[in-house]
């Protein structure tokens, strides 16, 4: 199938044409057609498959088909940096379209309050906005949303991990119940389907390739004891051929200490983190998109909703908690047909945690020698006992009586 066969408008072929999109993605060749049918979807995919073009390409046929100044479309997602990331896919997508969007998100100044506040007000087509900033907009003043026609949820898994199930609900309580809902979501949690159930009537249901990281990752672990990580990711950063990099870690405080080291040893590395400002966070992710910045060190924040192709090494500093979590981190590279490199350092507290992912991805990840002069590394036995701590007990005091004085 191509992307001609859909039958899009010709202003929307124009832009697809324009920006080199002959062969839809298999997430693409299901979800279009049924979107375009109207009908309501739930769509489980990884992140990497194309899954925003296969619900904004229909969405932008809509609008391009019937042109009006009202808000059409509304797109929840759990990040800023995913917002941002969608909203630049609809500028480029519906260039010749004519179709308006406004991204919505918090953490920035007054006056891009006041112009999310205006756009939204005068009828923007398309709303991309993270739940809680856009409920704040919608409780403190009146606006229009009669007329929405699309609902799309996208990261939905990631949104209610985040907590935002009652903003969710509470946003589609000022929604029209005549719409066409679509969810899409990297998992398919218990969770999930029964937020499905709440806002989805007689939806359609497609998966693709769930949970399992693209064949075009070259997947690598070292098992290393946490005193000797920074030195394995400064030897391994020593490679040329790793031109763009992402490293995982666990906490804020360890991407600081991370980022300060590799600095030190004059890397071009920058940290990304909730302690940031949004300007800031923006500016460090337009030098990283730009080339300008080689290595980019950060929390889970920034494993979904990136969308940055010629990402060479992805590093696990440290196991991730959740085996779906490691494929949506390692999903950073190999993206759109290329290929990468995705490596997890695995100290002996983590061995389960590995283990778990080997399972669900079905693969076991070839365990790296370390480099020649470092100390060995603990040997991996993921189904092996680690003794636990004891537990401290308080100790009881038997209560003292004094005699009560005469």
């Amino acid at each position: 199938m191509k992307f001609t066969e859909f039958g899009f408008s010709a202003t929307l072929e124009e832009g697809l044409d324009s920006m080199g999109f002959v062969d839809p993605t298999p997430i693409q060749a299901q979800a279009i057609p049924v979107i375009l049918k109207q009908h309501d979807l739930i769509a489980c995919a990884q992140t990497g498959t194309g899954k925003t073009a296969s619900y904004l390409l229909p969405v932008l046929h809509r609008i391009a088909n019937n042109p009006q100044e009202r808000v059409n479309t509304l797109i929840l997602v759990p990040t800023r940096e995913l917002a941002l990331q969608i909203d630049q896919q609809i500028m480029g997508f519906g260039y010749f379209t004519g179709a308006t969007s406004i991204c919505v998100y918090g953490g920035g100044d007054g006056m891009g309050y006041e112009q999310q506040k205006r756009a939204i007000r005068e009828g923007v087509n398309i709303i991309v906005a993270t739940p809680g900033r856009l409920l704040a907009h919608m409780t403190s003043g009146k606006f229009d949303f009669t007329h929405v026609e699309h609902l799309i949820l996208d990261e939905a898994d990631r949104m209610l991990d985040m907590g935002f199930h009652d903003d969710i609900m509470r946003i589609i309580s000022y929604l029209p119940k005549k719409r066409q809902s679509l969810l899409f979501s990297a998992t398919m949690p218990p969770k999930i389907r029964t937020l499905a159930k709440k806002i989805l009537l007689n939806p359609e249901e497609i998966n693709v390739a769930i949970s399992k990281p693209s064949e075009g990752i070259d997947q690598q672990a070292f098992l290393v004891y946490d005193d000797n990580k920074i030195a394995l990711i400064k030897s391994i950063l020593e490679n040329p051929m790793y031109e763009s990099v992402i490293i995982f870690a666990s906490k804020k405080d360890l991407v600081k200490r991370l980022t300060r080291e590799l600095i030190k040893n004059g890397l071009s590395a920058e940290g990304f983190h909730s302690d940031l400002e949004q300007a800031q966070r923006e500016e460090v992710m337009h030098r990283f998109k730009a080339k300008r910045l080689r290595i980019l060190v950060g929390t889970d924040v920034i494993s979904r909703g990136i969308d940055i192709v010629g990402i060479s090494l992805v590093v696990n500093f440290d196991v991730p908690p959740d085996p779906e979590d490691y494929v949506h981190r390692i999903g950073r590279t190999a993206r759109a047909a290329t290929t990468g490199t995705a490596i997890t350092f695995i100290n002996e507290k983590d061995q389960s945690r590995f283990g778990r992912i080997e399972r669900l991805i079905e693969k076991e990840v070839p365990k790296k020698e370390l480099p020649e002069g470092f100390p060995a590394g603990p040997v991996y036995e993921p189904k092996a006992k680690r003794p636990s701590k004891p537990v401290q007990r308080k100790k009881k005091f038997k209560k003292v009586h004094k005699p009560k004085a005469d």
